[in-house]
């Protein structure tokens, strides 16, 4: 994706309103009732501009899930490393408020999607994660700092996706009890 710096403005305000008419259709229908011409009168964007941007509505999801993500991922770990673990709870933290935010609607308005949002999130973390990784010493090659990243997104965000489900403690509780495994997994020291 383009940093939004690079995107044209008509582009930005067009995808917005397409945001935001998803936003406020999956308040009112299931992701799997909605059609693109929902999108499409909701926002007052035509059908056929909608297909220039988007493959169809599930990229148009994963697209504004992303967005939505990123904003509060940026927010969230503004200055923190993802090579401490101040950091990496943070990064548990964010992962938390979002998947607990979109997933707290009802599990039927949350099936179809959740594999979408989960990916997409997760993508995000690792990221993020193999960038901190590279520019560390702690890995010996690339490839142990993708297997790494992959290990460690994949139990942040699994964890995090199984407690958005039940919320059995709260979101702070949580990244107390995954920070050791993740930390352990990024070669953190243990203060």
């Amino acid at each position: 994706m383009k940093p939004d710096t690079d995107i044209d403005p008509r582009i930005k305000r067009t995808r917005q309103m397409l945001f935001q008419a998803l936003r406020e259709l999956l308040h009112d229908k299931t992701f799997e009732s909605i059609t693109v011409q929902d999108i499409a009168d909701r926002s007052t964007v035509n059908r056929g501009t909608i297909y220039t941007h988007f493959k169809d509505k599930f990229a148009l999801l994963e697209a504004m899930i992303e967005e939505d993500f990123r904003s509060l991922f940026e927010k969230r770990m503004e200055g923190a490393s993802g090579m401490c673990r101040g950091g990496v709870r943070q990064l548990i933290l964010a992962v938390c408020d979002f998947l607990g935010g979109i997933m707290s609607c009802s599990a039927e308005h949350q099936r179809p999607f959740e594999p979408i949002v989960e990916s997409t999130v997760r993508t995000i973390v690792r990221s993020f994660l193999l960038e901190e990784l590279s520019r560390s010493a702690k890995v010996g090659s690339c490839s142990e700092a993708q297997l790494r990243a992959t290990a460690a997104s994949w139990a942040i965000c699994g964890t995090v996706l199984e407690w958005s489900r039940t919320r059995a403690n709260p979101p702070e509780e949580l990244a107390d009890a995954v920070l050791p495994l993740v930390a352990a997994g990024l070669f953190l020291p243990d203060r």
